[in-house]
């Protein structure tokens, strides 16, 4: 299976020559078509060069194993803006590739109006989904409110002051699956636990290290010894708060306990991966449109504490098996549908 990497256009003019002549160049110098031969094509976009980002990289690792899965050439173009998102849709779309897939709310915007002007095209869009979807469209989102239910689970078995909170980017419904659900996980094991909640907002929510800090240490000082971090880009700002406060953190995503030693109990993970892959297979199967939902049932969420090697993952909760055995517990509950755990988004 034939496959090339390929990142957004900088504003050069040499860049815009090859805007104009193909939407995005190539790094190791392939700028043919992607589609191979008897088989099919997928072009994963993603709204920033992958680098050490583990969430875009899941994000290529699920596309990679679509591709094997399903006989097709697979090519991923790293965008560097909003511009070069676009042309790097309009590239994969003049080379009619079978899938145009994205990755975040970053680039809802451009998969959805890409769709509607591109009618006889299958776009799949990961962890967003646009108010009013286009029929050529998919949605692979996710409910996140069940992992943080279960990492809520370990801070409310763990915590030494009664006390927990979050910070979160927005007091909107959607970050809300971030905060809800993990004070209801911890109050469901320790009924006495109080909680707290602080907001970046500003101008840069999802990106505001220092303000991020600076909400964390006001959680801290009202008592909260573990802080579930729903900031973003700000998480490390959180982290380093905890740190330096001597409470404890929890991470999103994907394992941030390596950012900060010693600070993160866990992660409420998304397993990128896991959905693209599925949401690759039914669309060339037929099965295109719609929003695929992925829980804790599919794998598509979960916690860095409950999957293989956590004894290697650098997180605190490796040292407590036997809270571990307690969400595992939990988590097989909701699973089985004898725990439901409320959607914030869906109770408006």
């Amino acid at each position: 299976m034939q496959k090339s990497a390929r990142t957004g256009l900088a504003a050069t003019a040499s860049a815009l020559l090859l805007a104009v002549a193909a939407g995005c160049s190539s790094d190791d110098g392939d700028s043919g078509s992607t589609a191979s031969e008897g088989g099919g094509s997928l072009v994963l976009i993603t709204p920033t060069p992958i680098g050490s980002n583990n969430f875009l990289a899941l994000a290529r690792d699920g596309a990679e194993a679509a591709g094997a899965a399903n006989d097709a050439t697979v090519d991923v173009y790293e965008s560097t803006d909003p511009a070069s998102i676009q042309q790097n849709i309009d590239a994969a779309v003049r080379d009619g590739v079978d899938i145009v897939i994205g990755v975040s709310f970053s680039v809802q915007d451009q998969f959805s109006t890409s769709a509607v002007d591109n009618p006889d095209q299958q776009f799949l869009l990961i962890d967003a989904c646009p108010q009013e979807q286009p029929e050529n469209l998919t949605c692979a989102v996710f409910r996140e409110h069940e992992s943080n239910y279960l990492a809520g689970v370990e801070a409310g078995l763990l915590t030494q002051t009664g006390a927990v909170g979050a910070v979160a980017a927005l007091d909107d419904p959607f970050i809300h699956r971030w905060i809800d659900p993990f004070f209801a996980g911890a109050q469901s094991v320790n009924p006495a636990v109080t909680t707290s909640v602080q907001y970046v907002g500003g101008e840069n929510p999802f990106g505001d290290t220092p303000r991020a800090k600076a909400q964390a240490e006001i959680v801290a000082g009202s008592g909260a010894d573990h802080i579930n971090a729903a900031a973003s880009g700000g998480n490390p700002g959180v982290f380093e708060a905890a740190a330096e406060n001597g409470v404890f953190a929890f991470g999103v995503d994907t394992n941030q306990c390596p950012e900060q030693p010693g600070t993160i109990v866990d992660n409420s993970i998304k397993r990128v991966d896991v959905a693209l892959e599925s949401a690759v297979e039914e669309i060339l199967g037929g099965d295109a449109g719609g929003n695929k939902s992925y829980g804790l049932a599919e794998d598509g969420v979960g916690l860095t504490g409950l999957q293989e090697g956590v004894e290697d993952s650098g997180c605190l909760i490796a040292d407590h098996p036997d809270v571990l055995e307690q969400v595992a517990a939990v988590r097989d509950q909701i699973v089985a549908g004898d725990i439901v755990v409320e959607d914030p988004v869906a109770a408006g």
